[in-house]
């Protein structure tokens, strides 16, 4: 999957290099961004076919952005996978109702992070049956 376009979206930076340098390091394109704002701003541009989202951004949370964007018929077959540091019962089904299509908890693990990604690139992503 060497060359995927992958964004990375996390309000801490620390969290930001480390996962690009992980994804960068397996030959993946990676993008990053601390916010909603700079999300949207980004995805003009990039385009990306997996975001990694975290879920408590300031401003606009990342259930709210992802339900955003899978309300635009250009975002269907972007995967969107839930990260989350605050693992609460019942987030992961708060993050699948938002439209992510998977859930990781954090600290990330450096280890089987690209395998996780890469599990979902290699899949066919299926366009989602929404309203526009």
């Amino acid at each position: 999957m060497t060359g995927e376009r992958i964004l990375v979206v996390d309000d801490h930076p620390i969290n930001l290099k480390l996962v690009r340098i992980v994804l960068e390091e397996e030959g993946y394109e990676v993008r990053t961004a601390a916010d909603a704002e700079s999300v949207l701003s980004i995805l003009e541009d990039f385009a990306a076919r997996l975001i990694l989202m975290d879920l408590q951004l300031p401003g606009m949370n990342g259930l709210e952005l992802t339900r955003q964007l899978r309300e635009m018929a250009r975002f269907d077959q972007v995967w969107i996978v839930a990260l989350s540091a605050y693992a609460l019962k019942g987030d992961a089904e708060k993050a699948l109702a938002a439209g992510c299509d998977g859930y990781l908890t954090k600290p990330v693990d450096v280890i089987t992070l690209p395998a996780q990604v890469a599990a979902y690139l290699e899949r066919e992503r299926a366009p989602r049956d929404v309203d526009r």
